[in-house]
Order: C-alpha cells, then structure tokens, then sequence
C-alpha cells in the first residue's frame, strides 16, 4: 500500500469535508435526541437554556422538581460540578449552561463519560445572557469514577 501525498489546497478541501461530516452528524444527533431538563419551578435561566437549545435542533422536555439535589444525586453529578439545572439526553447528563455545540459534539463522538458540566452559572452562556461583560469559561466532561477533563472552553 501506497500513501499519496495531497497538494496542501486538496488537504484543506478534505479537511473542510470531514468538518462538514461532523458537524452535520452533530445536527443529526440533536434532531434526534431528547433532552429531559430537571429544573426548580422558579428558574428563569433554565427557561432559557431550553430554549438555546431548541432553536439549535434539540426536542426539549421540561421537568419542573422542588428536589434539584436529589437529582443531581442520583445523577451522578459530582458537587463541584454543580449548576442549576440537569439534563438527560441520550446516555448522558448535561449539568448547567452548556453549548448546544457542546451537546452535539458530546453525542456525535460519543466519549465514554458521564456527562458535561459548566459549573456555576457563568454570565454569557446559554440562557446566562445579560447586560454584563460575558466569563471564560470551560465545560467539563466526568466520567464514573469521578475523573475530569475540560472537553471545551468559551
């Protein structure tokens, strides 16, 4: 077997392809998938995160729960990784404001974790939207042994 070397024009062609391929596997996932968010009765921010994430192809199912730390609990998520609201989709746990890109990627590779978290509720994420200057910050990806990684910054 022989390897070919591509001109660097035809490497960023095949490069740009593949970027399409998973970005359209990623739209693919999120059109089937449901995401089922836990949240307190009273959050508007959860509300609106909801909502990022249907105007980005996801079906979204409301669960209103005045024991937000008992499904965290039995979630799995660990406390540091805490946010205000906690979603199922597919086989994992999404805790907080996560990315709808974030989501997507998540169920396009599939990652042997738990789930992802934005801890805390960082200003600028989606449904943290607001009059103040947006935080940095990084989603977390757990897996069951309690082990982390950033799986994404923003």
């Amino acid at each position: 077997m022989s390897i070919v070397k591509l001109p660097s024009a035809a490497r960023r062609a095949v490069a740009g392809l593949t970027l399409v391929a998973a970005c359209g596997a990623g739209v693919a996932a999120a059109a089937e998938a449901e995401v089922v968010m836990y949240k307190d009765p009273n959050c508007g921010c959860c509300a609106k995160w909801a909502e990022h994430l249907r105007d980005n192809g996801f079906k979204v199912r409301v669960v209103p729960s005045d024991d937000m730390g008992r499904i965290k609990s039995e979630a799995g998520v660990p406390r540091e990784l805490t946010s205000c609201h906690t979603a199922k989709v597919g086989r994992y746990i999404v805790e907080g404001h996560v990315p709808a890109a974030d989501v997507e990627r998540l169920l396009a590779e599939q990652p042997e974790v738990v789930g992802l978290a934005a801890p805390g509720m960082p200003m600028g994420s989606p449904g943290m939207d607001g009059p103040y200057p947006a935080d940095r910050f990084d989603v977390i990806s757990y897996d069951a042994a309690g082990e982390t990684q950033v799986f994404a910054s923003h």
